[in-house]
């Protein structure tokens, strides 16, 4: 069984990053946590340091590279790192000029931002340290959905990426993992207005992705029947895909 003694989280001030933080903490030796609201993200710092971790906080943006490039090889030199989470993540709402960049910027470039120097920093490391990487996309990731475009567009994308990086990583010894998730409560669903079928917890989440990221599952998709109707959706022909999607409900 792996032991991930150090790990960063991005996004773990709520939702799915919030309840990995809490699930690791029992356990883990030190956790480096970014997130953009310091009320939330201390308050989940605090609920770890009472688990008896030693917890790092850092208010960031994903979208600046610098920054995180900067955060993250601090983290390194306080903790050899042996699992990241590039988990930071928005949702659309409204498909506004403002909201789709801001989607496409976050969602991709966030995990881009948060990835890339670790694939650095893991390829030179000399030791035989567990090396993993966890990349959050998500089931809307499987097909575009009109009831979400720029959304499902950017958790495809990075699935897709974290697919390849799994296949040309391995030959480092670098563990790469992408986790689509359904419907997890968080600040995003509370959001949603359209039907959310199979809606679970953060914390079963947060122990499903922990016991397959154990395993080095490379696709930690959940729950089965959604990731089931999702990867059918994929692989019929276009014409029955869309008058199927086309189906589904607005958001209102």
């Amino acid at each position: 069984m792996q032991k991930f003694k150090n790990i960063l989280i991005t996004g773990a001030s709520s939702g799915i990053g919030e309840a990995l933080a809490l699930h690791y903490a029992g356990n883990a030796q030190t956790l480096f946590l970014s997130g953009r609201n310091k009320k939330r993200l201390e308050a989940v710092a605090k609920q770890c340091r009472a688990k008896g971790c030693e917890v790092f906080t850092a208010i960031l943006d994903v979208t600046d590279r610098n920054a995180m490039e900067k955060w993250i090889n601090e983290c390194e030199k306080q903790a050899p790192l042996n699992l990241v989470f590039a988990n930071a993540g928005v949702a659309t709402l409204s498909e506004t000029p403002e909201n789709i960049y801001n989607t496409f910027n976050t969602n991709i470039f966030g995990v881009l931002n948060t990835v890339i120097p670790f694939i650095e920093i893991f390829k030179n490391r000399a030791n035989p340290r567990i090396k993993t990487i966890a990349i959050t996309s998500s089931i809307a990731g499987y097909h575009g959905l009109m009831t979400c475009p720029s959304y499902s567009a950017s958790k495809a994308c990075v699935k897709a990426w974290g697919e390849a990086l799994r296949l040309s990583l391995r030959p480092y010894n670098i563990n790469v993992s992408i986790i689509c998730p359904g419907f997890v409560r968080s600040r995003i669903t509370d959001k949603n207005t359209c039907p959310m079928p199979f809606l679970m917890d953060a914390s079963h989440a947060a122990e499903i992705i922990a016991s397959r990221l154990e395993r080095n599952v490379g696709i930690i998709s959940f729950p089965w029947p959604m990731r089931f109707v999702s990867w059918f959706g994929s692989i019929l022909p276009n014409w029955l895909s869309e008058f199927i999607y086309s189906k589904l409900p607005y958001k209102v």
